[in-house]
């Protein structure tokens, strides 16, 4: 069970206790709803009909979220809703006009304490969710997804799954990838991967490499850790299997003599130190470089980075495209481990446990991260009913809104989204921010050769074991 602060104990029955005081009689709403006829989103046969009963009274629910109208197309997408469900209106609270999920959060919570009306939540992070999970903000959606007989991790590609229950539906599934410079690949014989691991990996970067001093061309960069931020790139050979894949584990214990850790710290000596094939990390740090630059300057051949990149890998006016681009998975350990497992970013779309109109909420939250996300158009979504076809045209518009869509290899970028998926969620801790700045500050010690593979585990156990003894 994760452990929490004595203080977020205390948020959490004081929150209880406001949010009990507008919750009674919550569970028993009539869905409300309206045509059983499917708006014409393109989703296929196979969309579930989560349609509620229709009644003569409309119903208003309040949607609070951190997506701004720029990035979420909420107009068109609770248009699309209306078509669907005609006596269901949606009022979309946008907490961040510039899409800032950390203002978002406060607001949310602000509106939670001041018992505003709420009915569908947005998390953007498992932290975030897991959190208000834990403060009682958030409603168990079991009961719904039993009685409409679908299975979570058989629908969607992201389990959301806490504690044995269920408090959110995926919405858009942006996985991590590795964006290839195309145009090098061909240059020096080489394919793009389908299916490669962390050795086929390093020895790409090595013959990606080129050239010496100020204009060296390297194979690939890692844009963290940093500032105790960026931990994606403290985790590669974990983040690529089904369970396991944080510095804790689902228990709150450490995870660091995971053989995955260990692999990933000695990769990431072996391509900086002994290959020289990665950008180092004194030049990361000291100038402050973007992955963006390094990619479309063609400093460095590959990155690893998350798919929200689909939006930008055609080109933009800040970063126009002048080559070939590819897109493959990331790299397994072995070439016999199941492939596709990749960290994951996603929507976590909730019912608000105060809410007076349960059934409707869950109705908008299980078409918007079906059909929605379709009619939406922003992102791939987490949804599995979506069809290779679709998965086609939705990346076809949102590659036609860079300058250079024609560049991008679309085949392999639709074949590594159709591929990926998420692993397991382990909540995060209360204090993981507090675990996060003590391995980045052994890395440091690690890459910076202050000590080895060996004390760097052993003192990154001492000090996280405080830190957790410290957090009962």
């Amino acid at each position: 069970m994760v452990k929490r602060t004595h203080v977020l104990v205390m948020l959490a029955l004081a929150l209880i206790l406001v949010l009990s005081a507008c919750s009674s009689g919550t569970n028993n709403q009539n869905r409300t709803g309206g045509a059983d006829t499917p708006a014409n989103t393109g989703t296929n046969n196979n969309t579930p009909d989560a349609a509620p009963e229709e009644e003569e009274a409309e119903v208003t629910i309040q949607l609070h979220t951190f997506g701004n109208e720029a990035n979420y197309n909420w107009q068109k997408t609770i248009a699309a809703f209306r078509e669907q469900y005609p006596l269901i209106n949606v009022n979309v609270n946008i907490l961040s006009e510039k899409g800032d999920s950390q203002e978002a959060l406060q607001k949310l919570d602000l509106a939670a304490s001041s018992s505003e009306a709420m009915d569908v939540l947005m998390f953007s992070d498992p932290a975030s969710y897991a959190q208000r999970v834990g403060l009682g903000m958030v409603a168990p959606l079991d009961e719904f997804i039993q009685d409409e007989g679908y299975t979570l991790t058989e629908e969607y590609k992201v389990d959301t799954t806490l504690d044995g229950q269920i408090y959110a539906l995926p919405g858009k599934f942006n996985p991590w990838y590795v964006l290839l410079n195309k145009t090098h690949l061909d240059e020096a014989g080489l394919d793009v991967p389908t299916d490669w691991t962390w050795d086929d990996f390093t020895n790409y970067a090595a013959a990606l490499t080129s050239g010496e001093g100020a204009g060296k061309r390297y194979g690939t960069y890692f844009h963290g850790p940093q500032n105790g931020g960026w931990m994606e790139y403290m985790k590669l050979a974990l983040a690529n299997q089904a369970d396991d894949t944080e510095f804790l584990k689902a228990d709150g214990s450490m995870n660091f003599s995971n053989p995955g850790f260990r692999k990933t710290l000695e990769l990431r000596m072996q391509m900086e130190k002994e290959d020289q094939s990665a950008t180092p990390y004194t030049d990361m740090m000291s100038q402050k470089l973007h992955y963006r630059n390094q990619f479309f300057n063609q400093s460095v051949s590959m990155i690893m980075i998350g798919s929200w990149m689909n939006t930008e890998i055609g080109g933009t006016e800040q970063f126009p495209l002048h080559f070939e681009v590819a897109v493959a998975p990331i790299p397994k350990n072995n070439a016999s481990d199941e492939g596709g497992y990749t960290m994951v970013t996603t929507d976590y779309v909730s019912v608000a446990q105060a809410s007076r109109n349960k059934e409707a909420a869950y109705t908008f939250v299980r078409w918007y991260t079906t059909e929605g996300q379709i009619a939406q158009a922003k992102n791939v979504p987490a949804w599995n009913g979506v069809e290779d076809s679709q998965l086609e045209e939705l990346i076809d518009i949102i590659l036609g809104g860079t300058q250079a869509p024609e560049k991008v290899d679309k085949a392999s970028l639709v074949r590594t989204l159709a591929g990926a998926k998420s692993s397991r969620i382990i909540p995060p801790v209360t204090y993981q921010s507090e675990i996060y700045k003590v391995i980045n500050e052994e890395y440091e010690k690690l890459i910076f050769g202050q000590q080895d593979v060996d004390a760097t585990i052993s003192s990154l156990e001492e000090r996280v074991q405080k830190i957790i003894d410290a957090n009962p």
